[in-house]
């Protein structure tokens, strides 16, 4: 989250000459006016090493590094980096010893190094990098400020202190997909004096290396999420939104505070796989909660609407079907726009968890609340469904949301987090798949969105 960062004070290294960094990280937020810091040593402005998201929407990858107030090493790509559902793994291998310059510093993105860079000033040979004595070691921000602080998630984060571990330790490229898939187990003979592992198994900040080198949280609230770079689940996607909108705790939390009749889908999409989700009330207003498929999303304007009008908002809009309730609501179901006459047996107030379930194969949607599923639904045998879709959306379907009044609602969404916002699931119910965990049972045949998900 961005206000969430770890720290420590860090004793004098085996060498800051070189070393190296792995770690996987997830964005939340792109197009940030402000920096967004992996990681630094830092102990003054004239002292530190940064490597950071570029602010001002830039979203490119650097690393800067200051000695005595003099720039030593300043490495940013051309590329950036907008992918607010991917996983990247960001290597850095660091040898100032080396006689080639470029051979200095090398960055991977995904197994893939990085050689287009639009400033790429290398260290001197045997140039001192990193941090010394006393350096304080912050994840998650930049040791001057709170304000260039990492919006999303990382795991398995690696600094090895002395020595440089080649990429092929972290990761490989599968076969099969050609996609670069993470190593988490990586052989590491040494992590020197400073060296470290923390992130590894959920929020653990424990170091996991043998050195004992163990972090604390400097602010904000470090929550574990079932999100890692080997099963990639759904969140509100932060590319498909409309004024107004803003998202929080990994962009599983929507709110509408200054606006109304806007809506958001998911980063993911499935065109045969049951899929289940659960949504916690925050501010109880008059919301939209449901399913949007490919005649909504490819309409375009979830990016670009800025008009307060239904024709626009999910629950007025071709291809979705949205349960309207709450303030307001009426507890009814609409389908491609317009009103089904068909409502469900329930209303909702603020900490209600509203359950749906779908099936895009049959194209059955099922409504519930606090447990118990709409007028005695049962989406494991397919029994009485809240409504059975028929409309114009036939594939890519996702869940949505949305809201209206001048003081619309907020949604914290468990896509199988095992958490709202920053709460854990008081006791989480069955799950037959095995992916995700719910407050609620997840009913058999049905999974959380994500690629694990997609691929059972």
């Amino acid at each position: 989250m961005a206000s969430t960062y770890l720290q420590r004070t860090m004793g004098t290294p085996t060498s800051r000459k070189k070393f190296t960094i792995s770690v996987w990280v997830k964005k939340s937020k792109v197009g940030s006016s402000n920096a967004q810091h992996i990681w630094n040593g830092y102990y003054s402005t004239d002292n530190r090493l940064v490597i950071y998201f570029q602010a001002s929407g830039a979203d490119t990858l650097g690393l800067y590094n200051v000695v005595g107030g003099s720039a030593t090493g300043f490495l940013l790509t051309n590329r950036k980096f907008r992918d607010p559902n991917a996983w990247y793994h960001i290597y850095y291998a660091v040898d100032t010893t080396q006689s080639t310059a470029s051979d200095r510093i090398k960055l991977y993105v995904n197994g893939v190094q990085e050689t287009s860079f639009s400033n790429d000033t290398y260290p001197s040979q045997n140039a001192d990098l990193g941090y010394a004595n006393g350096y304080t070691n912050y994840i998650g921000k930049y040791g001057g400020d709170t304000s260039s602080q990492f919006d999303g998630a990382m795991s398995h984060f690696y600094y090895v202190d002395g020595s440089v571990i080649d990429i092929a330790q972290f990761g490989s490229t599968d076969s099969t997909t050609g996609e670069w898939k993470i190593n988490t187990n990586p052989t590491i003979s040494s992590y020197g004096t400073n060296g470290f592992l923390i992130l590894k198994d959920g929020n653990t900040i424990t170091d996991q290396s043998p050195n004992s080198n163990n972090f604390t949280v400097g602010g904000g609230t470090l929550t574990k999420t079932e999100d890692n770079p080997s099963n990639v689940f759904a969140t509100w996607n932060p590319l498909a939104r409309n004024a107004s909108n803003t998202y929080a705790n990994g962009n599983t939390t929507y709110d509408y505070s200054n606006n109304y009749q806007k809506s958001t889908v998911t980063t993911l999409t499935t065109n045969n796989k049951k899929i289940y989700a659960e949504f916690k009330v925050l501010r109880n207003t008059t919301i939209h909660l449901g399913i949007a498929g490919d005649t909504y999303i490819s309409d375009g304007r979830t990016v670009t609407d800025t008009s307060a009008s239904h024709t626009y908002d999910i629950r007025g809009h071709t291809g979705a079907i949205v349960l309207q309730t709450g303030v307001g609501g009426d507890a009814n179901i609409y389908a491609d726009g317009s009103d089904t006459s068909i409502n469900v047996d329930f209303t909702t107030a603020t900490n209600d968890i509203v359950m749906i379930a779908f099936d895009p194969t049959t194209k059955k949607i099922w409504w519930g609340k606090n447990g118990t599923w709409s007028s005695s639904g049962n989406p494991a045998t397919g029994a009485n469904a809240s409504y059975t879709y028929s409309g114009t959306a036939t594939s890519d379907f996702c869940f949505g949301v949305g809201s209206e009044g001048s003081s619309a609602g907020a949604i914290s969404a468990n896509f199988g987090n095992g958490y709202f916002g920053t709460t854990a699931v008081s006791s989480a119910g069955t799950n037959a798949s095995g992916n995700g965990i719910f407050e609620y049972d997840c009913p058999a045949g049905f999974t959380a969105l994500s690629t694990k998900g997609l691929n059972l």
